[in-house]
């Protein structure tokens, strides 16, 4: 095969007609203007979002980089006060989308899906939200995540942010070590995860590795007050040939400070006030993978990833409204959190949440899955193109033969 390198695919000319950026000068003049007039430029965006204290003209972007001139800092919209799930929650529901179907979940087995609509979502935040103002946390407070790529997983962030709570989620493939090491360090007083998930073939116990974990916190000085577990596995299908563990082996739960999802949340409020945060609040903590060293939380702050996660979403995807969209990535990464969750909803997008790997049943399950949800835009990374690679050519023809065609995708991105 010839090398492709240095070439340039253009859009089909249907989809850069329409596109919202049609051409690269249009870009090119949003970017110089990004840069020259920062203030007007993410101000028009900002005021497609709801503040509950208005954004100040004159304290839209501060900053100082000169060690001679005091502390360096960056600051953007201060003063400026919202909230990040009332503008993706109910915002959108005010918009007139509380029946668009916000997550279509997909389960490790085909035979496992729900979806979720917008309506749908803001009231299990609102009472995974009061869950957690009865267990005493409030704003500022710290709270550690767990958790597969299920449902509960974004109810859980969009949880934390309406009530000001900063969540802090690790990949649940990380060891327990690893986990131990970045609840310490964000001194969480909760942890939200499931009973354990089927991943292909194979079962991980999440909670297990939660109780390693927590046992290795108290070692370290650190308590969790509460552990929330979803009961996730008794729900789902077990894959041909797996054996599922008898209930009574399956999960530990410590009295006091553990509690079933399933026995607390149903029963909640479906309403709860939002908590209104500084645009300089911290919204989440993400920790770097720890490869090159001790694991270093980053902090995201509230009005500014808002508005980036939501422009990004909009621009880099060109998510037009009867798009159904999916990003491959876990939440437990950066790309989850903003092309997942945060990006998607801002803009009132209809996503899939995937739970599964690309080879269970079959190693052309994400071509099943477009198919079934009428993907049109599909967003994965080249490791998982490379891996579908080394069992059949034809594994990667057919995404590029649906890229192409238009039908059913209509965007195929792959990350670098």
């Amino acid at each position: 095969m010839p090398s492709e390198e240095g070439q340039v695919f253009h859009p089909h000319p249907l989809v850069a007609k329409n596109a919202y950026v049609n051409s690269f000068s249009q870009y090119e003049q949003m970017y110089k203007k990004s840069l020259d007039n920062p203030e007007e430029f993410w101000g028009e965006i900002a005021k497609q979002f709801y503040w509950e204290s208005p954004i100040d003209s004159n304290r839209f972007f501060r900053f100082n980089f000169d060690l001679t001139k005091g502390p360096i800092f960056t600051k953007w919209l201060d003063g400026a006060t919202t909230n990040i799930s009332y503008n993706l929650l109910d915002r959108n529901v005010r918009n007139g989308h509380g029946d668009k179907v916000a997550y279509y979940w997909e389960g490790n087995h085909p035979d496992d899906y729900s979806r979720l609509t917008y309506k749908n979502l803001l009231e299990e935040v609102c009472r995974f939200a009061n869950v957690l103002k009865s267990r005493g946390v409030k704003k500022g407070d710290r709270v550690a995540v767990y958790m597969p790529m299920i449902l509960e997983a974004v109810v859980t962030l969009l949880a934390c942010a309406r009530i000001g709570a900063v969540h802090s989620l690790v990949f649940a493939g990380f060891s327990s070590d690893s986990f131990a090491e970045r609840i310490v360090d964000c001194e969480a007083r909760v942890i939200v995860t499931a009973d354990g998930v089927w991943r292909g073939e194979k079962m991980l116990q999440l909670k297990s590795i939660c109780d390693h974990a927590m046992s290795k916190c108290s070692k370290e000085g650190h308590n969790v007050e509460t552990c929330i577990v979803v009961s996730h596995l008794e729900r789902v299908t077990v894959p041909k040939g797996a054996v599922q563990p008898k209930p009574s082996n399956r999960t530990p739960m410590a009295a006091g400070r553990d509690v079933w999802w399933q026995e607390v949340v149903p029963q909640a409020s479906t309403s709860c006030y939002p908590e209104w945060m500084e645009a300089e609040d911290p919204l989440f903590m993400l920790y770097t993978s720890g490869s090159t060293g001790k694991p270093k939380g980053v902090v995201h702050t509230t009005g500014g990833y808002l508005l980036y996660a939501a422009t990004t979403f909009k621009f880099v995807f060109d998510y037009k409204p009867s798009d159904v969209y999916w990003c491959t990535a876990d939440i437990g990464w950066i790309t989850g959190h903003s092309y997942v969750v945060y990006g998607p909803l801002a803009n009132a997008a209809t996503s899939v949440l995937f739970e599964g790997t690309p080879f269970y049943p079959g190693n052309d399950r994400f071509w099943s899955v477009v198919d079934k949800y009428k993907v049109s835009q599909f967003y994965t990374a080249p490791t998982a193109i490379r891996a579908l690679m080394k069992f059949d050519d034809h594994l990667v023809t057919r995404c590029v033969h649906l890229a192409t065609s238009l039908i059913p995708i209509r965007w195929f991105h792959i990350a670098k």
